[in-house]
């Protein structure tokens, strides 16, 4: 496996950690705490805290994984193209080069918008290749944004 040095690598705003992990706190700990109800109403007080204590564990090694996913992001500008890598399992490092470029999209849901966060998708002109990069604050998205499309149509324009 090729290891990129970090030198110049952009990541997504804490506030992407923070919001993916009230997101699993609220899934997987409210489906515990509903396990562990129905179980101590079916069999008891005992098998329900064990479920309840079950279920902690799970939802601790859920955070992990999503601090550890968070973490794996990361977007670099480079002259010709923009990098960008992600995954903890599979990694994975796509290069859009900014003469195919077709747009750029910023989008940001509810839960995003709460926390001042959007995300930035670079379509080209091949499905495969779309890109995107998570967790940037909305005025950094902006800016990431005018500066790929800038940066695409002057490259198109080269063509």
């Amino acid at each position: 496996m090729i290891e990129q040095p970090d030198e110049g690598w952009q990541r997504p705003d804490r506030a992407l950690l923070t919001m993916r992990r009230g997101v699993a706190v609220w899934g997987v700990g409210g489906l515990g705490l509903v396990a562990a109800v129905v179980v101590a109403a079916l069999g008891g007080w005992v098998p329900g805290l064990a479920t309840l204590g079950l279920m902690g564990g799970l939802t601790s090694l859920v955070l992990g994984a999503v601090e550890r996913r968070c973490a794996a992001w990361g977007y670099l500008e480079r002259e010709d193209d923009l990098m960008v890598r992600r995954g903890v399992l599979i990694r994975r490092t796509s290069l859009v080069p900014y003469g195919r470029m077709q747009y750029v999209d910023v989008t940001a849901g509810p839960l995003e918008r709460r926390y001042g966060l959007a995300t930035v998708t670079m379509h080209t002109a091949a499905a495969a290749t779309d890109a995107y990069v998570p967790g940037l604050r909305a005025d950094e998205a902006a800016r990431l944004r005018d500066r790929l499309a800038a940066l695409g149509e002057a490259r198109q324009a080269g063509v």
